[in-house]
């Protein structure tokens, strides 16, 4: 766990606070109320995950261009809870250097992709209100927004499904339940390390 030329996952709550502008105090009472999440050292120190700091300022509207640098910034957009906790875990597990923002909804992700600026979105085609077809249209349609790389996951896995999403601008269209390496390996993230920006 020593550093290396990655940059290390989790930070302590003195690095969160100079990050976010504010004491460390601050961040205490923060993680103290949930609205932070912390994780606890067996030694009783707080750590917060990067992804986690990420997440918290993008709602908040903090921009942190320390942290954005050379970090994958990946959202999620499902409807499926335990979905969106087993891919945010997938990936926090799996990959280096990431940072995830996940939306329940295609309203949601509307506003989240804005402040988040995500490489990637793994998108939900079938969701309630605003559906992930349309998104993908929203997304690619928009100057700001056509370079994001939309990745998109059904349990209806038809051909109508898959060549409508495919036609709003979609890269790619996975199968539910979704297989781990297929998932991984589409994302490919070795191979673009090098057009993060």
């Amino acid at each position: 766990m020593k550093k290396n030329n990655k940059i290390k996952p989790y930070l302590t709550p003195n690095e969160v606070a100079e990050l976010l502008m504010v004491a460390p105090v601050t961040v205490r009472m923060w993680a103290n109320k949930g609205i932070l999440n912390a994780e606890t050292t067996p030694g009783g120190h707080r750590r917060f995950m990067r992804h986690e700091v990420i997440r918290f300022a993008s709602e908040h509207g903090i921009n942190l261009p320390q942290v954005d640098e050379d970090i994958l910034r990946i959202m999620i957009v499902d409807d499926e809870e335990k979905l969106v906790s087993y891919l945010v875990e997938l990936f926090t597990s799996k990959l280096n250097n990431i940072a995830i923002e996940t939306a329940n909804d295609g309203f949601q992700a509307g506003k989240k992709v804005q402040a988040f600026n995500p490489h990637i979105v793994l998108l939900d085609i079938m969701m309630p209100g605003l559906n992930g077809i349309e998104v993908c249209r929203q997304l690619k349609a928009d100057p700001q927004t056509s370079s994001i790389r939309v990745i998109a996951m059904t349990g209806y896995y038809s051909h109508q499904n898959v060549t409508s999403i495919l036609d709003a601008g979609a890269e790619k269209c996975l199968a539910k339940p979704l297989d781990a390496s297929e998932l991984l390996s589409v994302i490919d993230i070795r191979n673009r390390q090098s057009s993060f920006k």
